[in-house]
């Protein structure tokens, strides 16, 4: 637990709940009568509502953002490194929102929810969700924070793909889009990595078919080797090479099947600890949305087509060593935002740190991202002062 909450830290957050009544359609062609979206704000809104950022979160992630939510707490939000006073999103210039996805399960309304049909969770009844829905739910929370144009929407990895999202199907509601460790669409090779996790869901004993609340038990063993799976396609070869190499945990071969190398080691505990925190149904749920995103299918397959619909303005960043969104994916985006004319800046982040380096605090990144975010500071704090000066 931190000791002293860092001066550069939003300090202590406490999420807020908003429930809806309107009913929302989805892309699967059924409609989710009433739902709940927890969220999580940091900064103060202006007096025009015109310094508003959204964060989407990948798949694994949720609301909670920066901060710390009690002075118990082991670490800050997942992407406090970011967040915060004087950082790169900076929250002395910025309202920063952030969210659970629908079909989340860590307060929005998900499988793990109570389904009011039934008085039990929703479980597989859940409806399937698309990055499309997930978008529309979100522009629903920012008309209820009265905010009708975001200073930026900002994702990475399936974050990315949602900001890419709401670029093309509410270009009127945002100025920039940063899409971070992105891609237009998963390559078939993702699609596999995603199905050999959902398998292995699936077919736990202990899974019951989705309905495994009512047995008392969650599928472990299948989460734990989801994540592994996962995981291993967060790092690149260098980065675990770097972090364990060959390491023995005993320095010595037990000849067995037992854990013998640090990676091995790692690889459980961290399966073991996601087991823990994470929903079965939401990881098959979140997966499959993950597969579903292709924005240039409702463009007859064209992403320069699809890329015409934006008018904001793009950063766009990749990272050498991410071998599960290359940066040749960010360069799809990018080329296709260029034929279509539109603005567009690319970073291209030497690093051995591999797909989770849009996590972390690597100096080049910061200092690029910053910089851009300090441009899109300065436009919304210009435009407030020519309204003033024009008033006056």
């Amino acid at each position: 637990m931190p000791q002293q909450i860092p001066a550069d830290s939003v300090g202590l957050v406490e999420p807020k709940n908003h429930h809806f009544d309107t009913p929302l359609e989805l892309e699967c062609g059924r409609t989710l009568p009433a739902y709940d979206l927890v969220y999580e704000t940091y900064g103060t809104l202006n007096s025009n509502a015109s310094n508003a950022v959204l964060i989407c979160h990948a798949l694994s992630g949720h609301h909670h953002a920066a901060g710390y939510h009690s002075m118990a707490d082991k670490r800050p939000g997942w992407w406090d490194t970011c967040i915060g006073p004087g950082k790169v999103i900076d929250t002395n210039r910025f309202f920063v929102v952030c969210l659970n996805n629908l079909g989340g399960c860590h307060g929005s309304s998900g499988p793990s929810s109570i389904n009011p049909e039934t008085g039990q969770p929703w479980g597989p009844d859940f409806p399937m969700m698309t990055i499309k829905d997930w978008v529309n739910s979100q522009v629903r929370l920012a008309d209820v924070l009265g905010i009708q144009r975001w200073a930026a929407v900002i994702g990475g990895s399936m974050g990315g793909m949602q900001a890419l999202q709401w670029s093309i199907d509410y270009p009127e509601r945002l100025s920039h889009c940063v899409v971070i460790a992105a891609a237009p669409k998963l390559s078939a090779q993702n699609i596999a990595f995603n199905e050999v996790a959902r398998q292995s869901i699936l077919t736990d004993p202990n899974f019951h078919g989705g309905r495994y609340y009512l047995h008392d038990t969650y599928p472990r063993q299948g989460l734990i080797l989801a994540r592994m799976v996962g995981h291993i396609t967060y790092l690149s070869d260098d980065a675990m090479r770097m972090k364990f190499g060959r390491d023995l945990r005993a320095g010595r071969f037990h000849y067995g099947f037992d854990v013998e190398f640090q990676v091995e080691s790692y690889l459980r505990h961290q399966g073991e600890v996601f087991s823990r925190n994470f929903d079965a149904n939401t990881y098959l749920l979140m997966t499959k949305a993950l597969d579903y995103f292709d924005p240039a299918r409702e463009f007859e397959d064209n992403l320069e087509t699809a890329l015409a619909q934006p008018s904001c303005k793009f950063l766009v960043m990749s990272f050498t060593s991410d071998w599960r969104f290359a940066p040749e994916r960010s360069r799809e985006i990018v080329d296709g935002l260029v034929h279509a004319g539109r603005d567009v800046s690319y970073a291209e982040i030497d690093t051995p740190k591999g797909h989770d380096a849009f996590l972390l605090d690597i100096p080049e990144y910061v200092k690029l991202f910053g910089a851009y975010m300090h441009r899109v500071a300065n436009e919304v704090e210009n435009s407030i002062n020519s309204v003033e000066n024009t008033n006056a």
